[in-house]
């Protein structure tokens, strides 16, 4: 007789998070403001369904460098890599469910069919009661390539686009500062994709 095969069930992040997983230095990109470009600082909250910030939340970010290339062998334009930017980060959010990376703007990179994408980060959270990663995109309010981005354009509903645009929020210490909510369900919920 052969033994049946449970598989292991799939797990929130736990309350050992802020022990093996919180290195405030990998939330600066720029190598401590040595990266080339527009320094920009991408602060907001992750929200839960009850409009309640959560504590103990990771977000991750990848992005093109300044110049629009990411650190990856599958990027093979001809465009610089930055040795100072770091094209990934991760911020776990705060007591109030704040978070905060410290990177460049990122350049506009090639997309399907010959497009151009406008400057865009992409973004991956982990939190307690999420039992996969949930994956959405930071594209930044005002720039002149968001209506025909492929990925932002395809969504029809102009109040759900707007989850995914960051807003300016002035400067602070030479660095343009965007805030960008994440809003996990309910009102306000901010356009995840699936992957």
């Amino acid at each position: 007789m052969s033994a049946k095969l449970i598989p292991t069930g799939t797990q929130t992040a736990g309350p050992y998070l802020h022990i093996g997983l919180t290195r405030p230095e990998w939330a600066d990109l720029t190598d401590a403001g040595k990266a080339k470009g527009d320094k920009i600082v991408l602060e907001g909250r992750v929200i839960d369904g009850d409009g309640t910030p959560l504590p103990d939340a990771i977000v991750e970010i990848w992005q093109a460098n300044a110049a629009g290339k990411y650190e990856h062998p599958d990027d093979v334009q001809d465009k610089p890599l930055d040795p100072h930017f770091r094209g990934f980060g991760r911020s776990c959010t705060d007591k109030d469910g704040i978070y905060r990376f410290t990177t460049v703007k990122p350049g506009a990179v090639p997309g399907r069919g010959n497009t151009l994408q406008a400057p865009h980060i992409a973004v991956s959270i982990a939190a307690r009661g999420l039992l996969h990663h949930l994956f959405t995109r930071v594209y930044f309010a005002g720039d002149s390539l968001n209506p025909s981005d492929p990925v932002l354009s395809s969504i029809d509903d102009p109040a759900l686009q707007k989850t995914l645009v960051a807003e300016s929020k002035g400067k602070a210490n030479g660095a343009a500062v965007w805030h960008f909510d994440i809003v996990l369900q309910g009102k306000g919920e901010t356009v995840f994709f699936d992957f």
